[in-house]
């Protein structure tokens, strides 16, 4: 029975025998199931998005744009744009409190506080007591260490495929632009 609107339930005659081979062995169920949702495609983002005018719809726009671009490059390292950060920030500033933390990066301590839950369940950092039992120092261990190190080139790479996209001018002047808004 065919349901108006949907394609045919069988597939195409070029397909049909790699379909028939695909399903070989396998359990009517299998083949009815496929049949009934062949229809559905994934979906297929595309580069057409509607103009704006206001800065922050473009500004939150080109951040997911830029921070797929660094998660790809950090694809394989099992961390993500955001933890990333956190790794390097943590390294700079060299065992800080939480709230330093959290002021370096421009994060509320909630915030902070969940990425910093993921990465410690992953072994990259350790939360200790500090001085008073009101404070916690955050420590980037061997495991983050290494996994930054890892990551930093592939991190460099993604970094000069940007720059050269924008040239060394643009870059310079969305640097400053950005140093204003922030």
């Amino acid at each position: 029975m065919r349901r108006s609107g949907l394609p045919a339930k069988s597939a195409p005659r070029s397909n049909r025998k790699t379909e028939l081979s695909f399903f070989a062995g396998k359990p009517r169920s299998y083949r009815v199931l496929y049949q009934k949702f062949a229809f559905i495609q994934p979906r297929v983002y595309t580069r057409t998005m509607l103009d704006s005018q206001c800065l922050c719809i473009n500004l939150r726009r080109a951040a997911r744009g830029v921070s797929r671009h660094y998660d790809g490059a950090l694809d394989g390292f099992g961390i993500n744009v955001a933890q990333y950060s956190l790794l390097c920030n943590l390294q700079r500033l060299n065992e800080p409190s939480i709230s330093t933390l959290a002021e370096a990066m421009g994060l509320d301590r909630s915030t902070l506080g969940r990425n910093l839950r993921v990465l410690e369940g992953d072994g990259l950092v350790m939360l200790v007591e500090g001085e008073d039992m009101r404070n916690r120092i955050v420590r980037l261990t061997e495991a983050g260490a290494e996994r930054l190190k890892a990551a930093l080139p592939a991190w460099e790479a993604a970094q000069q495929r940007l720059v050269d996209r924008l040239g060394a001018e643009k870059r310079e002047i969305l640097l400053k632009l950005l140093d204003e808004l922030a």
